[in-house]
């Protein structure tokens, strides 16, 4: 018997009796991040990254029973020691590492290397077992520097502005629209959000993340809205929320965009490759960073990852997932209304804290 094993609900550890990020409704929970994909509603404990609480509580509700837990602080679980590690994919995220009797795995959720201001960067953790996303599991996904991204979106900005055009730029509420905002200079024009935008970004400021101000879409000024860079999720792009600011300019940032035809797909005028997964590379680098000969794809080009792994020497293996990667993790948002929300275990040893999942 394997320490974690794919069920119907999700990663289960039978040794602990709790699921990483499960897909339905569980007693004990431990998630790795606050993306609606990773989060199962109505458990009767969560455990997560201490810095993630706020993030998933605003996802939840704020009598929901969360645990937060220090980067690296172990949590004994029916004698199974968890821990959270940082992911470096959004605010708060982490990955996760379980050890029993001798075996440790870590399931790594989401995660990207290159640096982001707006989340604590990732750190490898060595393990005998990885599991993996694969998101952008081949080798066409090569990520461009992000300072030369943000150049070629300030200098569409300042195109539309001298053509009259408000500036939309799409990307997801939690995480990519932080990510993006934080990069923008506000010296160019105002910086305006949608609803699903602002709530999160004000989730970021109140964790101490320095931002650039904004204004809620639905309270600026119309006078402004030809100078502004207007942020919001892929869900508000066509819709009548969209279309209020008159003239405008439509761009996606996402790691999809890296693809010939992806913009052209989308019907949008830009595309500007900014992901928070991994890139080819990268994902290699962090498989062999984490040292784990046995290797656990989940989500993604994992039929392509597995192959490459397997002939290098990998004992690797595709699990099923409802991990959706990057989508648009607000859907509903704009069409419901700018400002409608998106939809205890024990045992201890010595210099370990804690009983329970829940607080």
């Amino acid at each position: 018997m394997t320490l974690l094993r794919a069920t119907d609900r999700g990663l289960y550890c039978e040794a602990g009796d709790f699921y990483v990020d499960p897909w339905a409704a569980v007693d004990r929970a431990v998630v790795t991040h606050a993306h609606g994909d990773h989060v199962a509603w109505g458990c009767r404990a969560y455990l997560t990254a201490e810095p993630g609480v706020a993030v998933l509580r605003e996802r939840l509700d704020p009598s929901a029973p969360i645990r937060g837990a220090r980067y690296g602080e172990t949590v004994a679980v029916n004698g199974v020691r968890v821990s959270l590690h940082p992911a470096g994919h959004i605010l708060g995220s982490g990955q996760v590492r379980v050890e029993h009797a001798g075996e440790t795995w870590v399931v790594s959720g989401d995660y990207k290397i290159e640096a982001d201001p707006t989340c604590t960067p990732w750190e490898p953790v060595r393990c005998d077992t990885f599991v993996t996303e694969c998101t952008f599991g081949l080798p066409i996904y090569r990520w461009p520097a992000p300072e030369p991204v943000m150049d070629d979106i300030h200098a569409w900005w300042r195109a539309n502005q001298a053509a009259g055009k408000a500036s939309l730029l799409f990307g997801y509420a939690l995480g990519k629209a932080q990510r993006l905002i934080a990069a923008l200079d506000p010296e160019i024009g105002p910086i305006l959000t949608h609803g699903a935008v602002e709530r999160m970004t004000r989730v970021y400021r109140d964790a101490g993340v320095r931002l650039p101000p904004t204004t809620h879409a639905a309270v600026s000024d119309r006078a402004g809205w030809p100078r502004a860079m207007v942020v919001a999720p892929p869900s508000a792009d066509g819709s009548a929320w969209a279309r209020r600011f008159g003239a405008q300019s439509t761009a996606f940032a996402s790691g999809w965009m890296a693809v010939r035809g992806a913009r052209r797909r989308r019907s949008i005028d830009r595309g500007f490759t900014i992901s928070d997964h991994v890139d080819w590379p990268s994902l290699l680098a962090a498989i062999e960073a984490a040292g784990a000969r046995r290797v656990w794809a989940t989500h993604g080009y994992t039929g392509v990852l597995v192959r490459w792994l397997q002939e290098h020497g990998f004992d690797a293996r595709a699990i099923e997932t409802r991990y959706e990667g990057e989508r648009d993790d607000t859907a509903g948002d704009a069409t419901a209304g700018d400002d409608t929300a998106a939809a205890a275990a024990t045992g201890t040893a010595p210099g370990e804290t804690g009983a329970s999942l829940a607080p």
